[in-house]
C-alpha cells in the first residue's frame, strides 16, 4: 500500500539521538550521545521495597484504571516539595503528573496554540521540544543564546517585530543542549516581556536539581504572580528515566484543559511507577539520594572537562563549563563542522551528536557537538576525550 502520511508527520525527522541509540550496541563503543541518567544513580533498592509494599498492600489500586490528573498522594507531595524547596507554585496553580517532562511540554502547547501560531525559543533547543512544535505545526522563532542562556534582549525585538508569538519556550537551568543557566537578571527581563506582550512562558525544568557548583537562580516560576508561567519538571534525572514520571505545575484553568487533552492520549500515567515514586519522595532519604546523584555528576563532569583540557589541542576548540545538568557544549572554530567531527570520531567508536540536531532551522549547520558525562564510566570519559582530541587535531588546521 501506498501509505499517504498527514502533514503533521510527514516532514517531520526522527531524533538524531533516539536513531543513535537504535543502534545495534558494540561493547568497544563509547557514546557521548545519549541524555541518560547513570545507572549507578538509581535508587533500585529504595524502588524494590516500594513496589513488594504495594504489591502487598495496595495491589489492586497499583494496577486499576486511575485519575488522568495523577495519583492524589504523589501530586500534593510534588506540589509540596517544589513549593517548600524551590517557591514554585501560587493558590492559583495545580499540579498534574505526565508520562515524562515531554508529555508537559506537548499538553502545554497543545492546549494554548494553535496550529501557526509562533512560539519563541532558544536556538539552539532540546529536540524533542522542537519536533513536538513542528508537529503541532507552530511556528518557530528560534532566540540566540550565550553563557546567561535565551538572550533576552533579542526576545525582545522578535516579541515587537511578530504579534504572531503566543509563548515562550525555554530550559533556563543547565540549557540542552548548550548547558549554559540564565541569569536572574535575564530571567526577570523575560517575566516583564512575558506580561508587556501578553505570553506565556514554558519553563523546562528537568535538570534544576542536578547543580554541581555556582549559585542557585531561582525558577522563573518563582516570580510568576499571574499563572503565566508553565514549570514542567520530571523526576527522570533523580530516580529513573524508564519509570516516564513527570509533572507539571500551571494555573489550575491550564492544568484542568491538559488532563481533557491527556485523556485522550494515554488516559493517565503509570499508576504503579507513581505510587513507587511517591513512596520515594515522602520516605525520608529522598533529598539525600538527590545529594548522591549530585556527588556522581560533579565527579564525571570534572573528568570530562580535565580531558578535554588535556586531549584537546588549544585553540583549535572551545567548550562550556555548566554549573550542572548533564552536558557540555564543544565548539569549532568558524568554517569547521561539528557533524564531520562527528563522522570522524564515530569511525574510532566515539559517538557524540551534532549540533545541528538542536537547529530551530533545520537546513542549518553548526560547528558545535554536545557531549554526555553523565552515563560513561570515568575510564570510557577519558578514552572518549582522547579519541575527540585526535580528531579535533586532524580535522581543525
Amino acid at each position: 500500500m501506498n501509505f499517504r502520511f498527514s502533514e503533521r508527520i510527514d516532514t517531520l525527522k526522527p531524533s538524531a539521538i533516539r536513531e543513535i541509540l537504535k543502534a545495534d550496541p558494540d561493547p568497544e563503543a563509547i557514546s557521548f550521545a545519549a541524555g541518560n541518567p547513570s545507572p549507578d544513580t538509581f535508587p533500585t533498592e529504595e524502588m524494590a521495597s516500594a513496589a513488594a509494599e504495594i504489591f502487598r498492600d495496595a495491589s489492586g489500586a497499583a494496577f486499576q484504571y486511575g485519575i488522568t490528573e495523577g495519583y492524589t498522594p504523589l501530586r500534593r507531595a510534588t506540589a509540596e516539595r517544589v513549593k517548600l524547596l524551590h517557591d514554585v507554585g501560587r493558590d492559583f496553580d495545580d499540579c498534574i503528573i505526565v508520562s515524562g517532562g515531554q508529555q508537559g511540554i506537548e499538553l502545554a502547547t497543545k492546549v494554548l496554540l494553535n496550529e501557526g501560531d509562533a512560539i519563541a525559543c532558544e536556538a539552539p533547543s532540546f529536540i524533542g521540544a522542537l519536533n513536538c512544535f513542528r508537529a503541532q505545526r507552530l511556528r518557530l522563532v528560534g532566540i540566540p543564546c550565550d553563557g546567561e542562556g535565551m538572550c533576552v534582549d533579542k526576545l525582545e525585538e522578535r516579541l515587537k517585530a511578530d504579534p504572531g508569538i503566543r509563548a515562550v519556550y525555554t530550559i533556563p537551568t543547565f540549557q540542552n543542549p548548550g548547558g549554559s543557566t540564565m541569569s536572574l537578571r535575564r530571567r526577570e527581563k523575560l517575566m516583564e516581556l512575558a506580561r508587556r506582550y501578553d505570553v506565556c512562558i514554558i519553563e523546562d525544568s528537568p535538570y534544576f536539581e542536578l547543580r554541581y557548583s555556582g549559585e542557585t537562580v531561582p525558577t522563573i516560576k518563582s516570580m510568576d504572580e499571574e499563572g503565566r508561567v508553565i514549570f514542567c519538571g520530571s523526576y527522570s534525572k533523580v530516580i529513573a528515566p524508564g519509570i516516564r514520571i513527570g509533572y507539571v505545575v500551571a494555573h489550575r484553568d491550564v492544568t484542568a484543559k491538559m488532563a481533557v487533552a491527556k485523556q485522550v492520549s494515554d488516559v493517565h500515567t503509570n499508576l504503579f511507577f507513581q505510587m513507587i515514586v511517591e513512596r520515594l519522595v515522602t520516605g525520608g532519604g529522598f533529598e539525600r539520594h538527590i545529594e548522591e546523584c549530585r556527588k556522581v555528576y560533579r565527579r564525571r563532569r570534572d573528568i570530562m572537562l580535565d580531558a578535554l583540557g588535556k586531549y584537546v589541542p588549544e585553540g583549535k576548540a572551545e567548550w562550556t563549563v555548566p554549573d550542572g545538568g548533564l552536558f557540555i557544549w564543544l565548539t569549532l572554530p568558524e568554517g569547521y563542522d561539528g557533524a564531520e567531527l562527528c563522522r570522524r570520531a564515530k569511525a574510532h567508536k566515539l559517538a557524540c551528536v551534532p549540533g545541528s540536531a538542536f537547529n530551530v532551522d533545520e537546513h542549518a549547520t553548526s560547528r558545535s557537538i554536545r557531549l554526555n558525562f553523565s552515563l560513561p564510566t570515568d575510564d570510557q570519559l577519558v578514552r572518549g576525550c582522547e579519541i575527540l582530541g585526535r580528531e579535533i587535531d586532524g580535522y581543525v588546521k
